[in-house]
């Protein structure tokens, strides 16, 4: 080494930090890599991507193999580095040298290409794969030396590599997450569809039932031609028959497209109207969105009556209400009016709101956060607080909202303004 000229030592000594930051990079990349979007590469058939899971399959090896190399060019550029500052400088030359090769190393081999690395992992670990892979096939003897200390020192600690748990499995909370912050290649309306998802099962199916007094049925207990010019008005193509009363004696589901032939005849009884309606299915109210779908699908119905713990009813749910929590509002019927026309603002920042809205639809539609886990509208939210129904002018708070009552009848609260408790605050500071 010594009867080498400095030209080619100074060569040496480049191709050596060349090297190290080659090694450097590679690392990083390997372990910066997304690993759903390499699972993803792997399955469309990107030959870098699967060279560079099945090296990620043992991290141990792999960093093995990297740090060993990465060692081995490292130790070497520093022995030439002294080499060349003896045939410069001398003796004295060799402080300056490590100075001058650490700064080198540092600046060259580690922190620049590890950051070029971090930012475009799959640029430099599909073609780092590429060459890691043969170099750890010559280099497995002594990979599997170091792997053997190093694994034997971390079960001193308790921690079984082979039997690592997945650490890139996610959390319900890291999805929704990932949905909102690393997807932002999508529409807001496919984000918000995929989050409304993941919510399903954290949904009942009171949440997002027709309660029963706004349940479009029909009594039989009357003529036959009022029987019919109920259905004929009905907005739905499924309809409820009872009679008397929906708790005490509840017929059927008339299918109005099914019933289509007979409702058309010149001469319709009641029993023909009877004999065609289908036995109701009942779900308790407890039943999640998610399994309720499932179920939905299973029984190849598209309706069903939400019952209570004690057989009561409370309300009705079709396949439209579950899909409209995913895709939003779908339904068409004049009837039915949008949230946006409940809900007045003033120039203050409060808003005027039906009390009978949904307060979960509130929340999603308007970034709201009032308490879910209890009744289901503003109306049922007061009462319950009060356990009263109170006159208008009462204000209450629940927790950061002021929920002042502006109108009621004799059995509920017909409307409400909202205020944020600092909204409230800074104008009775302004007045004073």
């Amino acid at each position: 080494m010594n009867s080498l000229d400095i030209s080619t030592l100074f060569g040496i000594l480049v191709l050596l930090i060349i090297l190290s930051a080659l090694f450097s990079s590679s690392e990083t990349s390997m372990m910066a890599l997304n690993r759903y979007r390499l699972k993803h590469q792997v399955k469309s058939g990107h030959k870098g991507a699967k060279l560079a899971q099945k090296l990620l399959e043992s991290p141990d090896r792999l960093l093995g193999v990297i740090l060993l190399g990465n060692n081995f060019v490292n130790i070497f550029a520093s022995s030439i580095a002294t080499i060349i500052a003896m045939k410069l400088m001398g003796e004295a030359g060799i402080a300056i040298a490590a100075g001058l090769l650490t700064m080198v190393v540092l600046v060259f081999a580690e922190v620049a290409p590890k950051t070029l690395a971090a930012i475009y992992p799959e640029k430099i670990a599909y073609p780092a794969a590429y060459a890691l892979t043969p170099l750890l096939k010559v280099l497995s003897p002594i990979v599997w030396l170091v792997n053997f200390f190093a694994n034997g020192f971390l079960r001193l600690f308790r921690v079984n590599v082979k039997n690592a748990d997945d650490n890139h499995s996610l959390s319900h909370e890291e999805l929704q997450t990932l949905i909102y912050e690393a997807t932002s290649q999508l529409p807001e309306q496919y984000r918000s569809m995929l989050s409304s998802v993941l919510e399903l099962e954290n949904v009942t199916v009171e949440d997002v039932m027709i309660p029963k007094q706004d349940m479009y049925a029909v009594d039989v207990d009357q003529p036959i031609e009022q029987i019919l010019k109920a259905i004929q008005k009905s907005p739905y193509t499924r309809v409820p028959i009872y009679r008397g009363s929906l708790d005490e004696d509840l017929i059927g589901i008339l299918n109005l497209r099914r019933a289509l032939p007979v409702l058309m005849r010149s001469e319709v009884t009641l029993k023909d109207i009877i004999k065609i309606t289908r036995q109701a299915y009942f779900v308790p109210e407890t039943t999640s969105l998610n399994v309720q779908l499932a179920k939905f699908n299973d029984n190849k119905r598209r309706m069903a009556l939400i019952v209570d713990e004690y057989g009561d009813l409370q309300g009705l749910l079709t396949m439209e209400d579950l899909l409209e929590e995913i895709v939003g509002k779908l339904s068409t019927d004049a009837k039915a009016k949008p949230i946006e026309e409940t809900v007045a603002f003033h120039e203050d920042g409060s808003m005027t709101i039906d009390a009978s809205e949904f307060i979960r639809d509130l929340n999603k539609a308007y970034d709201l956060s009032l308490p879910t886990d209890g009744p289901k509208t503003l109306n049922g939210l007061i009462q319950e607080v009060l356990e009263e129904l109170p006159s208008p002018g009462t204000c209450i708070k629940i927790d950061e909202y002021v929920l002042e009552v502006i109108e009621t009848s004799s059995n509920a609260i017909e409307a409400v303004k909202l205020s944020t408790y600092t909204e409230v605050k800074r104008k009775k500071v302004s007045n004073d």
